[in-house]
């Protein structure tokens, strides 16, 4: 038997075994994205590039979750674990059935370049949605959760997870392949390092991708400084480039002169796999002196590593019985359902919700977004079985009459070719003129805000311009608005959107998954209690911003905003009345003190944040610890919240992360202890002081 066979070796010894049992030339093949296969050691061909950003994409039918940033609202890391325990289950069972008819091409594998763990530090990027948010800490936890989803604990690694785009990386999209990102150390090290830090060394994340940009002069996927930091924190998976970013390097950073110089520096940098083309050149490399035979050897050991961890060598592992069936399967599809239901922020609510069903005769559920599979869908998605618009899940749950009008384009001034501008604007009048109340469905989807080259009209390169709605449809809101129909407002957008208007409820429900229009009537009728909260500060005007080129945090972000809040990271409302009533810290545990003062059962968040006042310390709060929490009516109950030491620490000028501070304030509630949240609310939180 070959010894890289020999399953009671360790995964680094058969690895090192079957990579020495190879050619440096098959080698150099095994480092390409799209290996080869190499017939005389029996290694079948292998493509590294597979997603499973919210549930298996690009491969078929799937069970799709929220989009990313819908599960960081859910504050609910369990429930994120869950979904990418599904995700990794289905997935297992596409590999069995997709090698059993000998189809190993892209998208069928089990390397997953998932999760996006950058921080969403402005509204305008449009890959924003594909992030947990702006919090380094609430990405850390939810990054952490879904790799332990996803990659399981067992003798064989389930899928493979990939923390990405590794590092300090955010837009703007249209420079992406050109733009050096400058930053400090202290924001580096305070704000864009520490989920990546997570991830690897509490998580172990087998995979690592780099960005396309610079990072203060560095290619980001041939970093001195960033491969540093992996060495650091123990990583032992494989790195790989992001698709075609090695050739940046000689295309548009002038980092190199050509693709020969790209492919060595990349090497040599650590880069185990090129998704690209670029390492086609590692051989003339090799003739050249720019590598070493060694150089290739090393990072083929470390990409055969992570194929014998997933047992793709073993004569069987515990999940290749899984069959094709689980695939989209009624109980997987509940839990995306519930997913949906967690994830959506209530913003407004002037008491019309949840409806009362006595009082309506008639809904009229106007807006682009009402029948849209897309804005259910994010990107880096899968394919339903079934979708649910939020019109389906309306006429559904609704025994009355539902009036539907498209009322304008997602973004155009017409829907129709031939027609005059404003063509749908009658409709929505009309609709809305024989209803009780309107259900408004705005927003975006991923033709608007999305990754460079996606969005395919007049939009920036997948960026957004501003944080207002299309022109088109803030005509159509002014228009009903004025009709003085009572309306419910639901936004889809996986970012931060000022619909700039006061209707009677304001809905976030984000890119919901397939689910999502069941689970907006849920929450539109009381089946169920919105408890989602804002994974990134809603802002109120786009001329305040800083300039999206500029990597500081100075004014971005809950942690060092100054102004220009229109909703606080971690607000959201609920039909409940949870109340926080105290809060006491010892041992490396918060304990609160929540009681439900309301008359129904109730679900909701309870946060704490911490305020340091060394000289070091974020200017505002930082969140430190967050637990869902159910109450019966009436019911008081103590929460414990675990709190890491790190909490207490801050980050220097030159990068430097410690405790420097001896007094701070913790904070308990259900949203941050800041006072646009109190007044928004309508509670408060609760403090407590400690001395360290």
């Amino acid at each position: 038997m070959e010894k890289y066979l020999d399953e009671s070796l360790t995964p680094e010894e058969r690895a090192i075994a079957l990579t020495d049992a190879m050619t440096v030339e098959e080698q150099a093949s095994q480092l390409r994205y799209d290996a080869p296969a190499v017939e005389r050691l029996g290694i079948p061909a292998y493509n590294w590039w597979n997603e499973a950003l919210h549930g298996l994409a690009r491969s078929g039918i799937a069970t799709m979750f929220p989009q990313a940033i819908g599960l960081a609202a859910m504050f609910d890391t369990e429930l994120t674990k869950k979904a990418a325990e599904i995700t990794a289950h289905e997935a297992r069972a596409k590999y069995n059935a997709y090698t059993k008819f000998g189809d190993r091409d892209i998208y069928k594998g089990l390397t997953f370049w998932a999760p996006n763990i950058n921080i969403f530090r402005d509204p305008r990027w449009g890959r924003g949605h594909e992030t947990y948010g702006e919090d380094p800490y609430l990405t850390a936890e939810n990054g952490k959760a879904f790799v332990k989803g996803l990659q399981g604990d067992g003798k064989t690694m389930k899928a493979a997870a990939c923390a990405k785009h590794f590092a300090v990386h955010s837009g703007p999209e249209a420079v992406r392949h050109e733009f050096d990102a400058t930053a400090s150390k202290k924001d580096i090290e305070e704000t864009y390092l520490p989920a990546f830090e997570a991830l690897v060394k509490d998580a172990h994340v087998e995979g690592v991708m780099g960005a396309y940009n610079r990072v203060n002069g560095e290619a980001a996927c041939a970093s001195d400084f960033l491969m540093s930091k992996l060495r650091e924190w123990g990583f032992d998976g494989y790195f790989v480039s992001d698709c075609w970013a090695i050739q940046d390097f000689h295309m548009h950073h002038g980092i190199t002169s050509n693709p020969v110089e790209s492919a060595a520096l990349a090497l040599k940098a650590g880069c185990d796999v090129n998704c690209g083309c670029t390492y086609m050149y590692l051989l003339a490399a090799l003739d050249e002196g720019l590598i070493t035979e060694e150089d290739i050897r090393k990072a083929c050991v470390h990409l055969m590593r992570t194929r014998i961890r997933l047992g793709m060598f073993d004569k069987k592992t515990e999940f290749d019985d899984i069959p094709y069936t689980v695939v989209a399967s009624r109980e997987n599809k509940a839990v995306s359902l519930e997913c949906a239901e967690k994830s959506m922020v209530l913003l407004k609510n002037n008491g019309i919700l949840p409806l009362d069903e006595s009082k309506l005769n008639t809904i009229a559920v106007i807006g682009p977004n009402s029948d849209s599979r897309i804005a259910l869908e994010g990107n880096y998605n899968g394919t339903a079985d079934k979708y649910v618009t939020f019109l389906d899940g309306i006429r559904e749950r609704f025994d009355g009459r539902v009036i539907y009008a498209e009322g304008c384009h997602l973004y155009k001034d017409k829907v129709s070719v031939l027609a005059q501008p404003g063509d749908r604007y009658a409709e929505a009048l009309a609709a809305a003129d024989c209803a009780d109340l309107v259900v408004l469905c705005v927003g975006l989807d991923s033709t608007i805000e999305g990754e460079e080259g996606d969005t395919g009209n007049e939009f920036s390169s997948g960026d957004k311009n501003d944080i207002s709605l299309p022109e088109s449809q803030r005509i159509l809101v002014d228009k009903i608005m004025k009709t003085g129909k009572p309306v419910v407002l639901v936004c889809a957008a996986g970012s931060a959107v000022n619909t700039e208007c006061e209707p009677d409820a304001l809905i976030h429900a984000w890119y919901p998954g397939s689910e999502g229009g069941t689970a907006l009537a849920k929450i539109l009728f009381g089946d169920v209690s919105p408890s989602g909260k804002l994974p990134v500060t809603f802002y109120e005007r786009s001329e305040l911003l800083p300039d999206f080129t500029d990597y500081s945090m100075k004014n971005r972000t809950y942690r060092y905003a100054e102004n220009n809040v229109l909703f606080p990271f971690g607000y959201g409302l609920t039909y409940g009345n949870i109340l926080c009533t105290s809060v006491e810290y010892s041992d490396g545990k918060a304990v609160v003190t929540a009681e439900n003062t309301g008359d129904k059962p109730s679900e909701d968040i309870i946060q704490l944040y911490i305020k340091d006042y060394c000289e070091n310390a974020v200017p505002n709060v930082s969140l430190c610890g967050f637990k869902r929490v159910k109450l019966a009516a009436g019911e008081k109950n103590f929460v414990e919240i675990p709190m890491s030491e790190r909490a207490f620490t801050a980050v220097d000028e030159n990068g430097e992360r410690k405790r420097f501070g001896s007094r701070f304030t913790l904070f308990a509630g259900t949203h941050q202890p800041d006072e646009l949240s109190e007044k928004l609310s309508g509670t408060k939180c609760v403090r407590t002081e400690i001395n360290k």
